[in-house]
């Protein structure tokens, strides 16, 4: 019994060497190494868990019959979950609204129909600039 046990200790000790041998220790990437964080969306949530910048795409919708294209659309959002800067780029174009947080705020579109600045106050007053 006692070469059994003694045989089996000898195995043990030559598999724990085998595989500690085949470890390999971290290291750091190299500098000059690109890196690259590939996904569908990207969340940013504040200490209570609520989405206060995201960077999606968004998939083609129809809406009141007319068709808007893939786009990729980064928000900025308050507290209230209001998005206060909202970002987008489209096969068409892009825009960018900055929002005030009431009625109010600056939007930047160039798309393929034309491009324009509205600007909105708060009481309902707008202007918009073409060219």
């Amino acid at each position: 019994m006692l070469k059994i046990g003694f045989a089996l200790t000898v195995i043990n000790l030559a598999l724990m060497i085998f595989v500690l041998s085949e470890l390999k220790p971290a290291s750091a990437q190299q500098q000059n190494s690109l890196q690259v964080l590939r996904g569908r969306a990207l969340e940013i949530v504040d200490s209570l868990g609520r989405v206060r910048a995201s960077i999606k795409i968004e998939p083609p919708v129809t809406m009141n019959g007319k068709l808007y294209p893939q786009s990729v659309i980064l928000r900025l959002v308050d507290t209230k979950g209001g998005p206060l800067v909202k970002l987008g780029a489209a096969e068409d174009g892009g825009g960018l609204n900055l929002d005030d947080g009431a009625d109010g705020g600056v939007q930047l579109i160039a798309d393929s129909k034309g491009s324009f600045i509205k600007v909105k106050n708060q009481d309902g007053k707008e202007q918009v600039v073409k060219p």
